[in-house]
């Protein structure tokens, strides 16, 4: 009996994976995300505003009503990705006090991670088949600067270990970073064939592809490496999770008076005194 009492205790305090520091934070950015991208193609595909075959992520998310789905869903994505960013960037200052050059890298690294994340703010508000530049600012922001930042990371990483973790997250971390690398030299290789004029003008148009046609080929090479460049961002933060299950943050409220006013109130307080004391 005392045997599976101490069992009982221990299967009731035990917690799961997610529950563990803040690692819910990097998986919900990265389930979010997903999400995101995986229920605005469904609702695209069902309504046949896009082709079934690999569209690019863009297109999933300019007809209305997945365009008011993709927007808001990314918009948290984009406070998911700040949160995390920055709960990243106090866990190194926290680890390495006395190290100028991770210091100065992971100050680098939070600043290239707050404007990746913008990048994904002008992603969901301004639709590519609408305000075309400005999406493809949002979109080198997003995945040109987070691919930075991801190089970043992997460098801390690497000074990092022994001492601090394994060398395996290292590893991990920067093959990632490599098959983001790959992905982006891929799509921009047949975007750039694409778009050079020789399959006709105005692409950005067209969201419906006949695979008879010159460039389907290029066009099915640059989705396919648009969403394999998305899932390769993502998957980056899953590395995020064990570190995250070894840090909490709390906020401390320290007051600096009795009241929220300027200057103490003489009046009120003898007013208080008085009914205090019963003489009113």
């Amino acid at each position: 009996m005392p045997l599976l009492s101490a069992l009982g205790v221990e299967a009731c305090t035990a917690m799961w994976w997610f529950q563990q520091g803040l690692s819910i934070l990097p998986a919900a950015l990265v389930v979010w995300s997903a999400a995101s991208f995986v229920f605005s193609y469904i609702t695209a595909t069902i309504l046949h505003h896009v082709d079934p075959l690999v569209p690019y992520i863009s297109d999933t998310g300019t007809t209305p009503p997945e365009r008011c789905l993709f927007g808001i869903m990314l918009n948290v994505s984009t406070f998911l990705g700040v949160a995390t960013m920055y709960v990243r960037y106090k866990q190194v200052d926290a680890l390495n006090p006395e190290k100028p050059n991770v210091i100065k890298l992971n100050k680098l690294g939070l600043t290239l991670g707050l404007m990746s994340c913008f990048g994904l703010c002008i992603i969901a508000n301004f639709q590519k088949c609408i305000l075309y530049y400005i999406h493809v600012v949002g979109a080198c922001l997003t995945f040109g600067v987070g691919a930075i930042y991801m190089l970043v990371q992997t460098v801390l990483s690497y000074l990092m270990q022994p001492e601090l973790h394994s060398k395996d997250i290292f590893w991990i971390r920067l093959s990632v970073l490599l098959w983001c690398c790959s992905s982006i030299l891929s799509m921009f290789v047949s975007s750039v064939v694409l778009y050079s004029g020789l399959y006709g003008t105005n692409l950005v148009q067209k969201l419906h592809w006949d695979p008879q046609e010159k460039g389907y080929t290029a066009h099915l090479i640059s989705t396919i490496s648009e969403w394999s460049l998305a899932f390769s961002f993502l998957s980056f933060f899953l590395t995020y999770i064990r570190d995250f299950q070894k840090i909490s943050l709390r906020a401390v409220a320290s007051l600096q008076g009795q009241t929220l006013y300027d200057t103490p109130l003489i009046f009120g307080s003898e007013e208080q005194t008085l009914l205090v004391a019963g003489s009113i």
